[in-house]
């Protein structure tokens, strides 16, 4: 993809009109919506989240030890997912938009990630965008199998079946993919109000039972956890971790609903409603020790269980398609900073830019996620390979929004490290603990982003590298003018649209079309496409046109890293300022460099041979910008690397 450049102008940002009520009854339907799409995985912690914590680790389910754990998991949600992500991190949006990478851009922009003091900075925040797929991997794996799983707590029978049951439920999940969340999205938000309004019910039915168990809420009983259970205590934060995996996604998925009614829903409905489920799991286990097996379905009565486990899987199915749309999302953002092959990218709706389907990713998931379902066999085996890799994003998050306190808010340093620090300490204690589970399965999401890190960065080198020999190649137009003036060649009727990724001088498609065909069309315009670095650009900035001459100019689109480039559109503004260019009766004219692996320096030889092997198997180009492919004539050459 072209090297972004700098924003010039910031996004406008949206005008609230029209009355008080429509406000709020937009507010309403945007805080509903989120509800179905930010706060499924989160909201699906339960199933398995106290579960975990006494059964991996075999903690005595005695009184203290239930009481100090449930202060263990409210103190974890006020202050990782309240205090930290809600009124902290999401005050750092890039132009609306958040998710890690939307950050390091915002934190550091694209012309400044050569710098050496940016160096960790752009390492760290890829590295934990990778560790984003990991996360898509496991998520629909474990949620759906520890909904399924509430069907051995009806009867034994069913155990034989919930891997099958499983797998059949996330097939057709992935695939149905292709059709978008546009037709199904109006229900996720009702959905999930019931489940939320679900987990309070069963919760309050205990509370009422055992209503000493509110006491939790006092931190000092969370202190006392750790000072009696010492290092066993510090390592059951592994499996609390569990409790707050899916606060990356409120970040996020900032841009889709804003701000406001994000926080809204979690303060009214998601976090009290949760609040209640666990003190109800906690009120359970004093009163029952030996339901520690499953307390989540165990809270239920027997006429409730059948109905609680399709309650149950059809929110992991929610909350699995928000991890599954945010790989593809991630997918989406890297490719148009340059860190990601060229790929088919489908918008799934005609309303809302930001739902889009990447095949290769959603077939690549299934088939990890099947793998996952198959290799592991039950939710608890799973649990282990879950939270390293949702630890290290939330330590990434930490680092570059207190950098973005000092850069861009103008916190002292003093302040911003402050905060930032005791932030990270709390992530750290949570990583430290998640780092026992390597051998349990938590190397998985590790490898699996240190592969998608090493194809990143070495697509992004590879991909300088190419930029370096084409600016060497160039030639300045005005010298290619003033020799075309001297040398009249034979001009031909028609548009030549030559992409340029550079933007600069002439670039060398055209040059090789005249010296091997000797003749030039009689308009000449050389089509630059650049990722800005903020989401979206309006389209009144969208373009930029400069006449060389009547018959030879130079258009430059830019468009933000969460769009996609569509030459048909960049035609359809070019004809506002007179220059009328239909696209079936033009050619557009590519380049097509063919590797040839060397000895030269810049990239070792394995990264030379992987950049070979994705530069071939990339999306072409023309397919990627919307151009039609039976406009096109490609260029090609050959290029040491």
């Amino acid at each position: 993809m072209e090297q972004p450049e700098k924003a010039q102008n910031a996004r406008n940002a949206p005008v609230e009109s029209g009355s008080p009520r429509t406000s709020k009854q937009r507010l309403a339907a945007l805080s509903l919506g989120a509800l179905g799409v930010v706060f499924g995985d989160i909201g699906t912690s339960p199933l398995y989240s106290i579960r975990e914590c006494f059964g991996h680790r075999g903690l005595a389910v005695n009184e203290a030890n239930v009481l100090g754990l449930l202060s263990v998991v409210v103190w974890s949600l006020i202050i990782v997912v309240t205090i930290k992500y809600l009124f902290f991190v999401m005050r750092a949006d890039n132009r609306g938009e958040g998710g890690i990478l939307a950050l390091l851009t915002l934190v550091v922009p694209p012309d400044r990630r050569g710098e050496r003091r940016n160096a960790g900075l752009v390492i760290g925040g890829i590295f934990g965008a990778t560790l984003l797929y990991g996360d898509g991997m496991i998520t629909p794996a474990i949620s759906v199998l520890s909904a399924v799983e509430g069907l051995e707590v009806a009867t034994p029978f069913f155990s034989p079946y919930i891997v099958p049951i499983a797998v059949l439920i996330l097939i057709g999940l992935f695939s149905v993919q292709r059709h978008g969340t546009a037709a199904v999205g109006a229900v996720f938000g009702p959905i999930m109000l019931v489940w939320f309004a679900a987990l309070a019910a069963l919760g309050l039915v205990w509370i009422v039972r055992w209503p000493q168990v509110l006491g939790a809420v006092n931190p000092w009983l969370a202190l006392r956890f750790f000072a009696a259970n010492g290092a066993e205590g510090f390592l059951v934060l592994g499996s609390v971790l569990l409790v707050v995996t899916g606060a990356e996604a409120l970040y996020a998925d900032m841009g889709h609903f804003g701000r406001r009614p994000i926080r809204l829903a979690w303060l009214v409905m998601v976090f009290p409603c949760l609040m209640l489920n666990y003190f109800g799991q906690g009120a359970l286990l004093l009163a029952q020790p030996e339901a520690v097996s499953n307390p989540f379905f165990n809270m239920a009565p027997s006429w409730a269980l059948y109905p609680l486990v399709v309650l149950a899987t059809a929110a992991t199915v929610i909350a699995s398609q928000a991890v599954i749309s945010g790989a593809f999302s991630l997918t989406r953002q890297a490719l148009q900073l340059g860190y990601s092959p060229r790929m088919e990218v489908l918008h799934s709706s005609a309303h809302q830019i930001g739902q889009v389907y990447v095949p290769v990713v959603n077939w690549l998931l299934l088939v990890a996620t099947l793998a996952l379902v198959v290799g592991f066999g039950s939710s608890a085996a799973l649990a282990g390979a879950y939270g390293i890799a949702v630890s290290l994003t939330m330590v990434v998050t930490t680092g570059l929004a207190t950098v973005c306190a000092h850069r861009l808010w103008g916190w002292s340093k003093m302040l911003a490290l402050a905060i930032g620090c005791g932030f990270l300490l709390v992530d750290m204690a949570f990583f430290g603990a998640a780092v026992t589970k390597i051998v349990d399965g938590g190397w998985l999401p590790l490898v699996v982003a240190g592969l998608i890190y090493s194809v990143m960065n070495t697509w992004r080198r590879g991909a300088d590298l190419l930029d370096d020999y084409a600016k060497a190649a160039r030639l300045p137009v005005e010298y290619f003018l003033a020799d075309l003036d001297a040398h009249p060649m034979t001009r031909v009727s028609g548009t030549a649209i030559v992409m340029d990724a550079r933007g600069v001088g002439v670039p060398r498609t055209l040059l090789h079309n005249i010296k091997h065909n000797k003749v030039l069309h009689e308009r000449i315009v050389l089509l630059t496409l650049r990722t800005a670095e903020v989401p979206h650009v309006v389209a009144q900035e969208r373009v930029r046109v400069q006449f060389y001459r009547p018959d030879f100019l130079r258009v430059v689109a830019r468009y933000g890293f969460m769009e996609t480039p569509s030459v048909a559109e960049v035609l359809a503004l070019l004809a506002t300022r007179d220059v009328d260019v239909d696209p079936m009766q033009a050619t557009f004219f590519f380049g097509r460099e063919t590797l040839v692996i060397g000895r030269k320096a810049g990239m070792s030889t394995w990264r030379k041979y992987l950049y070979d092997f994705l530069f071939r198997n990339a999306y072409g180009a023309y397919l990627h910008m919307g151009v039609p492919p039976n406009r096109v004539i490609e260029i090609g050459q050959q290029v040491e690397i």
